[in-house]
């Protein structure tokens, strides 16, 4: 359960990115989120339930 204050978002919604990073393995590509979601690199990501989301990267802009 997560102790933050606020409370961060759960696995399930929307917004699930904006959970706290409680393990952070940058030079591996990925960090463990408060809500138990490894979020990837790329925007992939990884829920507790074992689904999966693909990555998700905005478009960039035609200059």
């Amino acid at each position: 359960m997560c102790t933050h204050t606020p409370k961060c978002p759960s696995a399930d919604s929307p917004d699930r990115e904006a959970a706290a990073v409680v393990a952070g393995h940058p030079e591996q590509g990925w960090s463990l989120l408060c809500n138990a979601v490894v979020l990837f690199e790329d925007t992939g990501e990884l829920l507790p339930d074992g689904r999966t989301v693909a990555p998700h990267r905005p478009f960039a802009a035609a200059a």
